[in-house]
């Protein structure tokens, strides 16, 4: 869906602004936003808490605008250096459980009839708000939605409807709870729809089945970068000219998926499958390994650019750490192989400060992961799969 053009500047792709070419220097917009008086304001705020100026996030120019009202009711224009004449709705669920501050091109109200941002239109269906708890749920369920959207947008990959703009190959959501008398709803992704089980919203049962599965993170937004994964495996590697490259990196997708899940949940995971994969589950199948590989991979992207949006100069770290060489990537001669490895070694080192800064404070690591080789290499064919979108 094309973004709005009057009057907006050109946005610059995303790891340039991660990893460019020149020596890395603080950058504005990013995560970090300000309101027009001057105060900080955040990804999820409708109001500046400050002088109560509305506020909407613009996913295209991703950023979070103060609003000023348009000379047609129920219209916005945004303030700042990509203001224009483009007229914007907040989006339908503002006054919802969702609590959502995204906006709404004028022009991508056709075809809209729940006039809804981009990330509300993925929605099929949701939880049953005649339940009072699940209110909160939805809204928790809802930004960690709203960030994996923005990611996904700012890294130019498609996004669309699969309800009510592309029946064939967009994506949905159902966020749905497990009735009394069963079965359970189990959080998955099939043919372009994510399922999640509501019950992941609730802390302290995501936080039961975390130990029960002895996982070291499970959050909701880290279950919707993986499940996403699936959904751009399809769209993006099978049956493309990556896919022979994906089976010899991550291995046979052909195999029986159910048969391997099973042997997962019954026998754990493989032997040394820290030697190979980011996670234990990963190595339960290759679309597993892929999925929680490319969910590691936007969870790179985001913090580093939120750590660069708010001016945190990585180079500056006093964290030794053995650097990954190119001889790790999965094309070490590939022409953006030094970007790369800037990138990732940049995430290592700041990845150590921040475990020690939670552990100052008594609290689990922020990343509880090492990244083997073999899982390198794997995040940089995901980024190469993704490239050509930057």
């Amino acid at each position: 869906m094309p973004g709005p053009t009057q009057g907006s500047t050109a946005i610059q792709p995303l790891f340039d602004k991660l990893a460019p070419r020149r020596k890395r220097k603080p950058v504005a917009g990013g995560r970090a936003y300000f309101c027009r008086c001057g105060r900080p304001v955040f990804f999820r705020n409708s109001v500046c808490l400050a002088c109560r100026t509305p506020l909407g996030y613009e996913p295209r120019l991703r950023r979070v605008y103060p609003l000023a009202q348009a000379s047609e009711p129920d219209f916005w224009h945004i303030e700042g250096e990509e203001a224009s004449a483009v007229n914007y709705r907040r989006c339908a669920n503002l006054e919802t459980a969702a609590g959502c501050n995204w906006l709404v091109a004028e022009q991508e109200l056709d075809g809209n009839p729940r006039l809804m941002c981009i990330a509300c239109r993925l929605n099929r269906t949701i939880p049953d708000l005649s339940v009072p708890e699940n209110g909160v749920f939805w809204g928790r369920l809802e930004g960690a939605k709203r960030r994996l959207v923005s990611s996904l947008i700012a890294l130019n990959l498609p996004v669309s409807s699969r309800v009510d703009q592309d029946p064939q190959c967009g994506l949905a959501f159902d966020f749905l709870s497990s009735p009394p008398q069963g079965p359970r709803v189990l959080t998955g992704h099939a043919d372009g729809i994510i399922t999640v089980n509501i019950e992941e919203a609730n802390d302290s049962a995501r936080e039961r089945i975390r130990e029960q599965l002895r996982e070291p993170y499970r959050t909701l937004l880290g279950h919707l970068r993986h499940e996403a994964g699936h959904y751009y495996w399809d769209r993006l590697v099978a049956g493309s000219p990556w896919l022979d490259d994906f089976r010899n990196l991550f291995g046979d997708e052909q195999q029986d998926y159910n048969a391997a899940l099973q042997r997962n949940y019954q026998q754990g995971p493989l032997p040394g499958w820290a030697q190979q994969h980011v996670s234990a589950y990963a190595s339960a199948h290759p679309w597993e390994d892929w999925a929680e590989t490319w969910a590691h991979y936007l969870h790179i992207v985001d913090v580093l650019d939120t750590a660069l949006s708010f001016g945190l100069d990585i180079r500056k770290l006093e964290m030794e750490i053995e650097p990954f060489s190119r001889e790790a990537l999965f094309r070490p001669n590939d022409p953006g192989a030094k970007r790369f490895l800037s990138f990732l070694n940049a995430w290592i080192e700041l990845t150590a400060v921040l475990n020690e800064l939670s552990r100052s404070m008594g609290q689990p690591d922020m990343y509880p992961f090492a990244l083997p080789r073999p899982a390198v290499a794997k995040l940089h064919f995901i980024h190469l799969v993704i490239a050509p979108s930057n």
